[in-house]
């Protein structure tokens, strides 16, 4: 199996991946979100949706079996392994404005927003544009009563990992999540790789 490539902390990358291809993330040290996003390579203007995930799949705890779909209502990507199984599909990517909104007395990040824009500007993807991410290993407990969020510290523990195969050529944003409370107040590496169909 190949090596993985590695995602500094608080970095982004994106990348082609093709129909068929599987994508590992790997979380090497634990405790560590990475967002993610997929794009159409056909036409990036087809992206990753919460919104049809949710209602195709009818669940917002998605794992293994589970579909990501797209906002033209075609599955993008299947989740086939998934050593965590809990993940987040509500929250936005954090940004600069997340950082003054949430942490005022910490400096001013341009967190995963900010590494998806530059990542994916070769792919003609503009910050309009990018969606809400498939939020890989972060922990969002929902209040069954209230509906209120709480962000806690993920569960992935050091070599944790999930995987996803393509469902049609992509382009793929990914990122080592930059927000104190996604990540327990530390900030790691990602691992990923891309094993050929």
């Amino acid at each position: 199996m190949t090596e993985p490539i590695v995602i500094p902390p608080r970095h982004g990358t994106a990348f082609i991946l093709h129909a068929g291809e599987t994508l590992e993330v790997i979380d090497p040290l634990g405790e560590q979100v990475s967002d993610m996003l997929a794009f159409s390579r056909a036409d990036v203007r087809e992206l990753i949706s919460n919104g049809r995930t949710f209602d195709y799949e009818e669940t917002i705890s998605l794992t293994v079996g589970n579909r990501l779909w797209s906002n033209r209502s075609r599955p993008m990507l299947e989740i086939v392994a998934d050593s965590v199984g809990r993940h987040d599909f509500l929250l936005t990517p954090c940004s600069e404005a997340t950082f003054r909104h949430f942490y005022p007395a910490k400096p001013v990040h341009r967190g995963c927003m900010g590494n998806l824009v530059s990542a994916l500007q070769s792919y003609d993807v503009t910050e309009d544009a990018i969606p809400t991410a498939f939020n890989i290993f972060m922990n969002v407990v929902v209040d069954g009563q209230t509906g209120r969020l709480q962000v806690l510290p993920p569960t992935s523990k050091p070599g944790d990992s999930i995987r996803f195969r393509a469902l049609m050529d992509l382009v793929i944003g990914l990122t080592a999540c930059s927000a104190y409370a996604s990540n327990g107040g530390s900030f790691k590496p990602i691992h990923y790789r891309v094993v050929p169909e």
